[in-house]
């Protein structure tokens, strides 16, 4: 065990239990519905695939047709197909039909937001 995990792990605990009853009834009364929290972790175990990770980093810049991800990430157009369908499904990315091709972006600036404070607290670690 590193000295600082050490150290996170001894300090993980109250040594008394007296939780502070005025913030914790505020934080009741503010506290997400259960749908709310569902879906946000519904969010989050998709965001938790590498694969689907990397499509999110190869959108941020600009739309792609479901040919370019595939190259990019060097998979079969039905294993890509299936991830940006996952993607889809959880509003995250959204699509349109050019001929016979479907071109992907991400849904809003929330998902490039989500990306890049989660690439930036992995990196400054």
């Amino acid at each position: 065990m590193t000295e600082k995990n050490k150290l996170r792990t001894e300090c993980a605990a109250c040594e008394i239990y007296n939780p502070h009853q005025k913030i914790v009834e505020l934080l009741k009364e503010q506290e997400l519905s259960e749908e709310i929290v569902q879906e946000l972790a519904d969010i989050f175990q998709v965001l938790s695939d590498p694969t689907r990770l990397k499509i999110i980093d190869a959108l941020r810049e600009q739309e792609l047709c479901v040919c370019d991800i595939q190259e990019i990430l060097s998979m079969s157009a039905s294993a890509v197909s299936h991830q940006l369908r996952v993607l889809r499904n959880f509003n995250l990315v959204k699509y349109r039909k050019e001929g016979r091709q479907a071109f992907y972006s991400l849904a809003d600036q929330h998902i490039i937001s989500l990306f890049c404070q989660g690439l930036e607290h992995v990196i400054e670690g």
